[in-house]
């Protein structure tokens, strides 16, 4: 007969006692979207890994019994975008930070909803946020999990990028560059690009810039040439931001870029190169000046090692041609051998790793708790 107790059977079958094991969340709360990872603390038992489109969309006045799936008056990410003809769309976040509180709330919900945990598991969520959030918008993403996670720490994105992209295992390697001790992490996100030293500690606020012109400020700076050039021309916002992640350039213009739309039902062929261009190349200025600005900041013995090491991530890093003519720019105003890669096309995921990473590095002491 067996003599085993009831946790030992608990955990001989692969179930965590979640009631004393914290739930872990790394939560990457972007403009455009949102990355989950949760395990529980001690058993490491995944809960989940997401990444899911950031709106909220609110079923329309008089729409039709049966219309929307199950006849939700609220629906979020993907769901939402397929039922956008019948739903008020919102997007909780504008520039990296809440714009819309009952939006927010609503989404911080849903997202509370994927953790599927034990009722009785305590959870602590790290938050990424844009470098150098002021108190402000802390205290938005704090009152939007209140009373879903009942400890929270916010710490900036790029810095949890860098996180998530170290190979622990990799750290003893010959060779092996570690993005954690000495490097500069270049975020461009939707709302907002955001750059920070990173040199193995969290960073403070004068290691950090968030510069207010990202993707999104692509696609608007595209949309109003567009409409300029081509008055009878009316686009939606989802097919100009569609356009940009398929064409997007810096530097020389590699060619006519055209274009085939569908305009009132018709077929339109539009050349859109030297205006993405502009649009592109106006947003790579501002991130060779903030580069610039960090740079001077960091300790002149670790200047000549940073250079080596400056990493693009987030979803502006796939501009074509983006690294190598910010390296061109750094290397012609003098600086010595600068070299600017890539964080990879995993970029959305990296963010919400290293959160999970802090998680479980986190003492109790750094942990703010939320009251509901």
């Amino acid at each position: 007969m067996s003599t085993k107790t009831k946790k030992e059977t608990e955990l001989s079958t692969g179930e965590a006692d979640s009631a004393n094991d914290p739930l872990l969340v790394g939560l990457d709360w972007g403009t455009n979207t949102t990355s989950l990872e949760a395990t529980y603390r001690d058993s490491g038992k995944g809960v989940a890994s997401t990444q899911t489109p950031t709106v909220v969309g609110y079923a329309a006045e008089g729409i039709i019994d049966s219309v929307l799936p199950g006849n939700a008056i609220t629906l979020f990410g993907e769901e939402a975008l397929r039922c956008r003809l019948h739903l008020d769309l919102v997007k909780p976040l504008q520039l990296g930070v809440i714009e819309e509180p009952k939006a927010a709330r609503d989404y911080a919900v849903y997202i509370g909803n994927q953790l599927n945990g034990s009722a009785k598991s305590e959870i602590r969520a790290v938050v990424g946020v844009p470098a150098n959030a002021d108190d402000q918008a802390r205290v938005g993403v704090r009152n939007a999990f209140r009373g879903i996670s009942q400890k929270v720490i916010l710490i900036p994105e790029p810095f949890l990028a860098a996180l998530g992209f170290r190979e622990e295992t990799r750290l003893n390697e010959t060779g092996y560059v570690d993005p954690v001790t000495n490097s500069l992490f270049i975020d461009v996100g939707a709302g907002s690009t955001d750059l920070c030293l990173v040199q193995g500690y969290y960073p403070l606020p004068e290691d950090q810039i968030s510069i207010p012109h990202a993707g999104d400020a692509i696609d608007s700076c595209l949309a109003k040439e567009m409409c300029q050039a081509y008055p009878d021309c009316v686009l939606s916002m989802s097919k100009i931001k569609e356009l940009k992640e398929q064409h997007s350039f810096a530097g020389n213009l590699p060619g006519s870029i055209k274009v085939n739309v569908i305009v009132g039902g018709k077929p339109r062929e539009l050349d859109i190169g030297e205006m993405l261009g502009r649009a592109c190349n106006t947003l790579v200025a501002k991130i060779f000046d903030g580069a610039k600005t960090l740079i001077a900041r960091a300790d002149p013995d670790s200047a000549a090692e940073l250079l080596q090491n400056i990493v693009l991530t987030g979803g502006g890093s796939q501009i074509r041609n983006i690294a190598a003519v910010l390296e061109k720019m750094l290397e012609d105003d003098g600086y010595a051998q600068p070299k600017v890669g890539i964080i990879g096309e995993n970029f959305k995921e990296y963010v919400a790793k290293g959160a999970l990473k802090a998680a479980h590095h986190a003492k109790d002491r750094q942990w703010q708790n939320l009251i509901r």
